[in-house]
């Protein structure tokens, strides 16, 4: 039987109408083309369904069949209709979301405790990575990503959200190799060129082979090299406190060393590059639940933006 769906749906709110003027009432349709409607439906099925008087309707054998047996089934397709709608429609569902560690943890952790409370119908979940740029995988809806170098080419949207200031850091634990370096270190208003660094010891990230510099619009690229690799960078800190190396890192997880004192800015003639945060997903058409997320999270980045600047 190839019966459309709209007709079986018209027959059954007959049946439960009483009558094709009730169902007319109740469809805000004409009675007329709920006539023809039933009429292409019996065709298609050889039989007829109701059979009708000027006063009363009564089902056929065929028509009682039909309706029993379709009737529940119409009902669970409005449901599936009704909740995927409300999907589309409402911030509702599983959020998962793929975070950098050690990223303002405790502000990230506001913001998301504060967005879950203001949508309760939403499930958010969080998992973290360290290190470099992790493999996208269609298990997460939204990426953070913190990056320097441009991000791999992919089918992937990608927003850049903010960037990061980055310096050189050294304590005075740390022997220097090249004395120009040891001397811009002890020296006030004393420039560095970023090439000598390649000659010093420094405190690598995992897979860290580079550090980048920009000069006005071009980027400088200083190879480096350390006996020390940590993908943490509180334990880069802690190394670079104790001497074992110079240190590149956003400005914001070295402030509390620096005012200290066992940490200090490396003065260079041109900066790091700055460290930018971005976010990938797999389409520009997003689910309400990505949207809201996004949204939220950009109308309170200027939370992350006082930290970091």
């Amino acid at each position: 039987m190839n019966s459309n769906l709209e007709d079986l749906y018209i027959f059954c709110e007959v049946v439960e109408a009483g009558s094709l003027t009730a169902a007319a009432l109740k469809l805000n349709i004409p009675k007329s083309k709920i006539s023809r409607r039933l009429a292409s439906l019996e065709v298609q099925i050889g039989s007829s369904l109701l059979t009708r008087t000027t006063r009363k309707q009564r089902l056929t054998e065929s028509g009682t069949m039909l309706y029993q047996r379709s009737v529940e089934h119409l009902k669970a397709l409005a449901l599936v209709e009704e909740e995927v709608g409300s999907l589309i429609s409402k911030p509702r569902g599983q959020l998962r979301v793929l975070l950098p560690s050690e990223f303002l943890s405790r502000l990230i952790s506001e913001l998301i405790a504060e967005f879950s409370l203001l949508y309760p119908e939403i499930t958010l979940c969080c998992s973290h990575y360290p290190g470099v740029v992790p493999e996208l995988s269609e298990n997460y809806d939204l990426t953070f990503v913190l990056h320097e170098h441009d991000l791999p080419d992919s089918s992937w949207i990608a927003r850049s959200l903010m960037s990061i200031p980055q310096s050189i850091y050294v304590s005075n634990a740390y022997c220097f190799n090249d004395s120009k370096v040891h001397l811009c270190a002890d020296s006030v208003g004393r420039s560095l060129d970023p090439e000598t660094l390649g000659k010093e010891c420094c405190v690598l990230n995992i897979g860290e082979q580079q550090w980048l510099f920009r000069d006005h619009q071009k980027i400088q690229s200083v190879p480096v090299k350390g006996r020390v690799h940590l993908s943490s960078p509180e334990m880069r800190i802690e190394a670079a406190v104790r001497g074992l190396g110079l240190l590149k890192l956003p400005n914001y997880q070295c402030e509390a060393e620096v005012q200290r004192g066992t940490l200090k800015e490396l003065k260079l003639a041109i900066p790091p590059l700055a460290q930018e945060l971005s976010v990938l997903y797999q389409s520009r058409t997003l689910p309400v639940k990505v949207r809201v997320f996004l949204d939220y999270f950009q109308n309170h980045i200027g939370r992350l933006y006082s930290i970091v600047r």
